[in-house]
Order: C-alpha cells, then sequence, then structure tokens
C-alpha cells in the first residue's frame, strides 16, 4: 500500500494539534493493515499515551510511563529512532501494560516524533496482535516512506502547536486589551481623564450638542464616540466629517447632500451626512476650519433641526445629535469674526476640555502597554516592555503631539527594536536626550549634588530649552536609577528628607515603569 495525495493533504490541513494526532496514527495503522496502535508524548517528564486505537483504546489513553521504566516508546523518545521489537523475547519491552489490560502483542513498530530543529516530541507505535502470521510490512523501503510519511506528520504537529500557542497569546492579548480598556474605550485612570469620563456620562444622557476642545492628537473623537456609544443613540450611526480637509463647497454637499442636477457633474441624488445620520450622531471634527457661509447653514440645523440638500427646494426633518471639536480657542475667533457667535453659543452647550498628555503623566505607563499589547496583537508578535529608565524618560518627554505622538512611537518599537525589552539607548534621540545628558553630567560629577547638576548641565546642554520641570525630572530620575530606585537612598542623596522627595515624584509624575 501507498500513501497518496489525499494522505498527505490531510497531514497538512489540520490545525488541531488532537485530531492530527490521531490522523497520523490512523493512517499508520491503514498503512500497516493493522488495528492497535498508540501515541505518546513526553510531558512533565513522563511518558503518556494521548491517542490510542483498537482494543482496550479508551482505557489506555492518559496512561503514563516513567522514563526509568523500560518500553519500547521509552526507547524511541530517548534515542529518536524507529525501532522494531518482537513482543517477550526484546529486552526493551516492558509487559506491564499488556498484563494491565489484557493485551498480547507479537510485533511492536515505534517512529519517533520529530518537530523542526530534531527535538523529540514523542512516539507512535503499531501493534499487530495476529496469531496467523505476520501483518506488518517489514521492507527496508517501506518503512522509509512510512518514516517520511511520519516525519511530515511531525512538522505539520509542530506547526499545530505552535498555532495553538499563538491563538493561546493573542487570546490573552486580547483579555489584556479588554482589562485596559475596562468599561470604557478610553484609557487612563488620572484625575483629569476620569473628571472627563465622568462629563462624558453626564453628557450622554442628554442630546445637546457637545464642544470638545483639547490640542491635536488627545483623542477628542474617541470621546465623541464615547459619548455617542453611552447614549440613547448608541445602535444609530455615528458618522465623523473633517472640516478642515476638504474645500467648502466640497464639504457642504458631504453634509448636506445634493439633487441630481444640482450642478455639474451631479448625475444622481446623494445623500447627506446629516440625513444618513438620521437618529444617530454627527461628530464635526476640527469645526473651527469651517468656512463662516457654510456656519449660517450649519446653525440652521442646530436650530431647526432640518435641512435642503444642495439644488433641493424643500426641507427636511432629521434627528441628529451634533458633537464638535476644536484645537482652536474659539472665543479668540469669535473675537476676531472669523466664527459666528451664534454657532458658537449653540454648539457650545456642553463644553469638554480634554488634557493633552503631558498633563496626564501618570496615564503614559497604561496607554504605552495598550499600545504595545495593540500592536503585538495586529502583528502577530509578542509584546514589547520598557525598562524603568525607558519608561521613565517617556514620561519626561512633553509629547507636543500627544496620545498620536505616542501611538507612533509605540509603532516604530514594534517595527524598529529587535529585542523584546526596549532600552533607554534605543528610544527616539529626542525623547532619551535629555535623559542620557542629565546620566552623563552626573556621571561625570561623581556627585549628587543638585548646585553642580545644575552647573554641569548648563555647560552640558542648552538648559534654556528645557523647562525646569524636564530638569527637575532628569535629575530625580537620575538619582532613583543611580540608587537602584531606593527612594530613602535618593532623597538622602539629594539632601531632602523622603516625604519631600515623595511629594516631588508625584508632582513629577514619576512612578517606575511597567517591568
Amino acid at each position: 500500500m501507498t500513501i497518496s495525495i489525499d494522505d498527505y493533504k490531510a497531514l497538512s490541513r489540520e490545525l488541531d494539534p488532537k485530531k492530527l494526532q490521531k490522523t497520523i496514527l490512523n493512517l499508520l495503522l491503514k498503512l500497516q493493515n493493522v488495528e492497535r496502535g498508540s501515541l505518546w508524548i513526553e510531558r512533565n517528564n513522563m511518558y503518556e499515551c494521548v491517542e490510542s486505537l483498537g482494543h482496550q483504546s479508551e482505557a489506555l489513553k492518559g496512561v503514563k510511563l516513567s522514563p526509568n521504566e523500560k518500553s519500547i516508546v521509552g526507547w524511541v523518545i530517548q534515542n529518536g529512532k524507529m525501532t522494531i521489537a518482537e513482543a517477550g523475547a526484546d529486552d526493551r519491552h516492558f509487559s506491564r501494560i499488556e498484563q494491565n489490560f489484557e493485551i498480547k502483542s507479537k510485533h511492536i513498530l515505534c517512529f519517533p516524533l520529530l518537530l523542526k530543529g530534531k527535538d523529540v516530541y514523542g512516539a507512535v507505535q503499531v501493534i499487530d496482535t495476529s496469531t496467523d502470521g505476520d501483518h506488518l510490512n517489514l521492507n527496508p523501503e517501506y518503512l522509509t516512506m512510512l518514516q517520511e510519511m511520519v516525519d511530515i506528520g511531525s512538522i505539520a504537529l509542530g506547526n499545530s502547536l505552535e498555532f495553538q500557542k499563538q491563538q493561546y497569546k493573542y487570546a490573552q492579548l486580547s483579555q489584556t486589551l479588554s482589562s485596559l480598556r475596562g468599561k470604557n474605550s478610553i484609557i487612563g485612570k488620572s484625575a483629569s481623564v476620569s473628571k472627563a469620563l465622568k462629563l462624558v456620562k453626564n453628557y450622554a444622557a442628554t442630546n445637546y450638542p457637545v464642544l470638545i476642545s483639547g490640542e491635536s492628537g488627545t483623542g477628542k473623537e474617541l470621546f465623541a464616540e464615547e459619548i455617542h456609544v453611552q447614549s440613547d443613540r448608541a445602535t444609530k450611526p455615528f458618522l465623523t466629517q473633517n472640516c478642515s480637509a476638504i474645500p467648502e463647497n466640497l464639504l457642504e454637499s458631504e453634509l448636506f447632500g445634493y439633487v441630481k442636477g444640482a450642478f455639474t457633474g451631479a448625475s444622481a441624488n446623494k445623500l447627506g451626512l446629516f440625513e444618513a445620520a438620521d437618529g444617530g450622531t454627527v461628530f464635526l471634527d476640527e469645526i473651527g476650519d469651517m468656512d463662516i457661509n457654510l456656519q449660517a447653514k450649519l446653525l440652521r440645523v442646530l436650530q431647526e433641526n432640518e435641512i435642503k440638500p444642495l439644488g433641493g427646494t424643500h426641507t427636511r426633518k432629521i434627528n441628529i445629535r451634533i458633537i464638535s471639536a476644536t484645537n482652536r480657542k474659539l472665543e479668540e475667533e469669535v473675537r476676531s469674526g472669523r466664527f459666528r457667535e451664534d454657532l458658537y453659543y449653540r454648539l457650545n452647550v456642553l463644553p469638554l476640555k480634554l488634557p493633552s498628555l503631558h498633563e496626564r503623566k501618570e496615564d503614559i505607563p497604561l496607554l504605552t502597554e495598550y499600545f504595545l499589547t495593540r500592536e503585538a496583537s495586529s502583528n502577530h508578535m509578542l509584546p514589547k516592555k520598557l525598562t524603568p529608565e525607558a519608561m521613565s524618560a517617556m514620561k519626561t518627554h512633553k509629547w507636543p503631539g500627544n496620545i498620536r505622538e505616542l501611538e507612533n512611537t509605540i509603532k516604530q518599537f514594534q517595527a524598529m527594536v529587535p529585542g523584546d525589552t526596549i532600552q533607554l539607548s534605543e528610544l527616539p534621540a529626542h525623547i532619551a536626550s535629555p535623559v542620557i545628558k542629565a546620566e552623563t553630567i552626573i556621571t561625570r560629577q561623581g556627585t549628587d549634588s543638585p548646585q553642580k547638576f545644575a552647573d554641569e548641565a548648563s555647560s552640558t546642554f542648552n538648559i534654556a530649552s528645557m523647562t525646569w520641570s524636564e530638569l527637575e525630572s532628569s535629575y530625580v530620575m537620575m538619582l532613583l536609577e543611580k540608587h537602584k530606585w531606593n527612594v530613602s537612598q535618593a532623597a538622602r542623596a539629594a539632601g531632602i528628607n523622603r516625604s519631600t522627595f515623595d511629594s516631588r515624584m508625584k508632582k513629577l509624575g514619576i512612578t517606575k515603569g511597567v517591568d
């Protein structure tokens, strides 16, 4: 009997290790035309039967042999070689199992299961129990063919085990992501974020317009969506439009839609964003960039809850909630005449000011862990970790691009840092430089004196370009690193008491990073 293409396909397509083990054993029994066999693996320093076919097969599953006991299976696993044994005549044969299960064997043919790298995973054996002659085909060429088949099955088994392992890890990553998110999609436990989330909950219970303000990259759209998700509009559309991304005439058609023939190229009616979101929420980002003429039409939407498509003659009633966002100071835009005052007050019924990342430094470790885990999961990798020194540098950095900058930095880590641990020296220069420079100064001075630290700092790099908190953070972190994060020793080195040093650490947002 020969091995068919379908046999090889059966080995290669299966990703469940348990099913694949049974497939290997079934195939081997078929090719040797016998009915009894078993598959054993090495687990917890024992040889365990994980698959069995034939007489007493269910009872045999789970049976364990010690490596110190004589057995054909044990010999094959220990030597990594195929063997043929005659039951009773071979001193490697151990009869305890046959006696316990009332099984009689004549010949045993056993193959090692070799994973990639030739590591022995276990052994598979077929047993001839016939009394009317030999049933096993022991022709050397045929046995070589069977060994090749078992080798291919072993490689497939190794791949399935790795696939199962990765699936488990990805499930763990998903659980980690969920736990980091908590009940909300917003990551953070700082006082400023907690305050914002409390407002989100309160605002979600109403239908009033919300104006979200904050620097670029602080997560304004995420907060807007969270308001929508927690509201009674959650099952309806949440549609977004960036008001600075397209010209005024195109923005108007995107928001209000148009009728056929409204302008050259309008060959069919087009539904606008406001009408498409009926019953739900529209998020208008960068509202401060909207043209003054279009602002008047938006004001009518807020006042009358109705729209008129471009080229249309009739208005249409809509039921939407508008959440807008800006990184501009709209009060100044109103004073300068670039933004309508009446529209500003219509939009700003419920204000929500988001903190910059620099103002919520205590959230940086949590956000970093979240992004590292998310990027690892999406790229089928294991998440990297930052050393305490690297995390301290991340917390000291001002993050002018806020969370968006942090997110992009994490993506760079995932792509460019080769190991599992991100060192201080592997951070981008603009993040690591202030800390490394401060470390160089302390090492060169050979003293923990803040005065000498400042004197040396002023001659080493442009101290005027750093804020006082940045310089103080560098000094405090270097003391902690020098004294292996023993806060009491670091405080004594700085010449202040422990409680004062603790207070400075808390104010600067310095905590030991994720290990």
